[in-house]
């Protein structure tokens, strides 16, 4: 992609993230492309449709919370990696509940964007690293595996929904359950 290409997609990018998470991903089109800087025509010529607007704020929204994690797995212990990991997810969560939302009925309509499918795929393989992390290292549940320990972090997301100020303390009540170096199970 040439350079000023690159900026439009980037700036594009940005503005349909902020104008989503106010207004939700049936935000007026151009509006995004306002907010850019750019025309209507270079909006499309990026995102031929809404859908593809949507499903690449969300994608390069998942990759950028699998790279934080892994920065976390790097840097921090296996317990604290963990903890900050479910902070990441659920933060992630709370925050694109209604781009998810979309994604969910794109996924449901038979949508197979390649994108789609591989970002949860490296959703799921860096929660379930960072549990196995957590489990050798004696510091969480060994019962737990990665797909049950996702879907309590979308429980909680979901709960939530009509009430976030709630998911601070739900998370606090799962991480009591899932790190705790004295589990022997």
């Amino acid at each position: 992609m040439r350079a000023d290409a690159r900026r439009n997609y980037e700036a594009l990018m940005a503005a349909a993230r902020e104008l989503f998470l106010e207004q939700g991903p049936d935000a007026p089109l151009d509006e995004v492309a306002k907010r850019a800087g750019v025309g209507a025509g270079t909006l499309y010529r990026h995102f031929p449709s809404r859908n593809d607007l949507v499903a690449a704020v969300y994608v390069a929204d998942i990759e950028a919370m699998c790279d934080a994690a892994e920065k976390l797995v790097s840097e921090a212990d296996p317990s604290s990696a963990l903890g900050g990991y479910m902070d990441l997810h659920l933060e992630f969560s709370m925050r694109n509940s209604g781009i998810k939302k979309a994604i969910r009925e794109m996924l449901a309509d038979g949508d197979t964007r390649p994108g789609l499918t591989l970002c949860k795929t490296r959703m799921y393989d860096v929660a379930g690293d960072t549990l196995a992390l957590a489990q050798d290292a004696g510091v969480a549940r060994k019962d737990l595996d990665s797909a049950t320990f996702l879907r309590m972090l979308h429980g909680i997301t979901l709960a939530c929904e009509d009430n976030p100020e709630m998911a601070p303390a739900m998370l606090q009540v799962m991480k009591a359950g899932v790190l705790s170096a004295k589990q022997s199970v």
